[in-house]
């Protein structure tokens, strides 16, 4: 039998803005946040740049906003970039109140090292020398663990939104999900007065992608079959530098390296850049990564090279701790050696449409993160505005969640345990997302032409034909009954974790 569990908020994923959001809910709500794999599993712990800020007295709001809507290419919405660039230095302060490590320069007229990257006309990248990510991660993670609040229930997938439509009630609104515990095996409803989409982006539809195992649009496919508006989802952004070796998975090299002088290459040692834009190495990261991938197709190269060997090796392990260590277990002295780099899937530039407030087009339902849609992002992201999204979107969305009543609380009815599948058939759909990443990295990847795109609408027309009868062939017995809300402790085998924090219970 299917458990069921209340908490006031329901977070789906913990990255940067999921965890964040907890920490700013926890005082006045229970929140439970679950997540696919381990709290440190996601995109946002491997992201390595930084968080894009004002802080220099020589820099200013508009420049950061100008380059913002130049990176979008038009695209961006303009009160939106407003918005969140404005709100940036807020965030970062509420992020050094809790404790993060930011690099320190006393030097400057900030007290920190700032960092510039692609797109980016001046120093406005505040860091944890290159892997910020983490070091963001790990001490929201620690406050989220000692928050009486907050339950985290790691390994649970979510399945699908529980929404009015879906159980025959006459509104918009969203009362929860269904979440299915790896480790036990059990689907749990999970009730709640606000439900927050925070499952980032999905990356992992191409072959080549920095992003997680978990990247694979989830959130964004719920938020949608809940009837959301989902909007740009074409505006894939390829990283130009992900680490090219037939034993690194996915190891992105930063854009700080391009920051701080480091040169793109052909094998021959000859710079590429400046015959693509006045920009060279600092242009966009869309640029960056058409020129890359324009020199290896003509070239007919397996990779290009990052030079940064110009540099003191001091510098570089001082600066690029994580890269450097990275790059020297595989035999690449980053100090003495060009790294081999090639484009990769990097970041969902599209997702689910949500207003100022991160609320979308269901009542009670939000989206934060690489899942929303918010307007800062165009046809491509300005690099390291990402976190900063995660944050600002974080707390414009606490703000409206505690600014409102609890919205009431109905029976929900059970996950129907006869559309469990065979083993079988989970082995054909796996085989036929391979054949999709393969087909989306080929035609539907960083240059797009009419030709590619009806290639590959030709050949995704029987996996996805395939996908559909898996999902529609079958016949499904009558509801089961909606259980009285009651209290006291579910039979899930998961409770203890799930009611760490004092949950109530349907």
């Amino acid at each position: 039998m299917t458990d069921l569990i209340q908490f006031d908020a329901l977070i789906i994923g913990s990255g940067l803005a999921g965890l964040s959001l907890a920490l700013k809910l926890a005082d006045h709500r229970k929140v439970a946040v679950i997540t696919k794999k381990s709290l440190l599993d996601g995109a946002s712990a491997s992201a390595q740049g930084g968080i894009a800020t004002v802080l220099s007295r020589e820099d200013s709001l508009a420049e950061h906003i100008q380059d913002t809507l130049v990176a979008g290419a038009g695209l961006c919405d303009p009160a939106t970039t407003r918005f969140v660039i404005e709100r940036a230095k807020t965030a970062i302060d509420w992020l050094i109140a809790q404790g993060v490590p930011f690099t320190r320069d006393a030097s400057t007229d900030t007290g920190y090292h700032l960092t510039r990257e692609g797109g980016h006309s001046h120093r406005r990248i505040i860091h944890a020398a290159d892997a910020t990510g983490m070091a963001v991660q790990e001490t929201l993670v620690a406050k989220v663990l000692a928050h009486p609040n907050i339950s985290l229930l790691e390994y649970y997938n979510a399945v699908d939104l529980i929404t009015g439509a879906k159980i025959g009630l006459q509104n918009n609104r969203c009362y929860g999900a269904y979440a299915f515990d790896s480790l036990s095996g059990e689907v749990v409803t999970i009730a709640a007065h606000d439900t927050v989409l925070a499952t980032g982006g999905a990356g992992k539809v191409y072959l080549y992608t920095t992003n997680p195992d978990t990247a694979t649009g989830d959130g964004i496919a719920m938020g949608w079959r809940a009837g959301c508006r989902v909007a740009n989802m074409e505006f894939i952004q390829f990283h130009p530098t992900c680490l090219y070796h037939p034993h690194a998975k996915s190891f992105l090299i930063s854009e700080a390296v391009r920051g701080e002088g480091g040169l793109l290459k052909l094998p021959d040692g000859t710079r590429f850049m400046p015959w693509h834009d006045p920009r060279a190495e600092l242009a966009p990261r869309d640029i960056v990564a058409r020129a890359i991938d324009f020199e290896m197709k003509k070239r007919g190269l397996d990779c290009v090279y990052l030079d940064i060997s110009h540099q003191p090796e001091e510098f570089l392990q001082q600066h690029f701790p994580t890269i450097y260590s990275y790059c020297l277990a595989l035999g690449i002295n980053i100090a003495r050696q060009p790294i081999p780099v090639v484009p990769a899937a990097h970041y969902t530039c599209g997702g689910i449409v949500t207003d100022l407030s991160g609320r979308a087009d269901v009542d009670c339902l939000y989206a934060v993160g690489e899942t929303s849609h918010t307007g800062l992002h165009g046809a491509n992201r300005l690099a390291s505005n990402s976190l900063l999204e995660c944050m600002v979107f974080a707390e414009a969305t606490a703000c409206d969640i505690l600014s409102k009543p609890r919205a009431e609380l109905v029976p929900l009815p059970q996950w129907d345990e006869s559309r469990v599948t065979d083993a079988d058939e989970e082995v054909v759909i796996a085989h036929n997302w391979a054949e999709l990443r393969r087909f989306m990295w080929d035609y539907v990847g960083i240059v797009r032409t009419t030709k590619r795109l009806q290639r590959a609408q030709a050949g995704t027309a029987q996996p996805r034909a395939l996908r559909r009868s898996y999902c529609t062939e079958r016949t499904f017995p009558p509801r089961k009954p909606w259980p009285a809300l009651q209290q006291g402790l579910p039979r899930h085998p998961a409770a203890s974790r799930a009611h760490r924090a004092g949950a109530a219970c349907l």
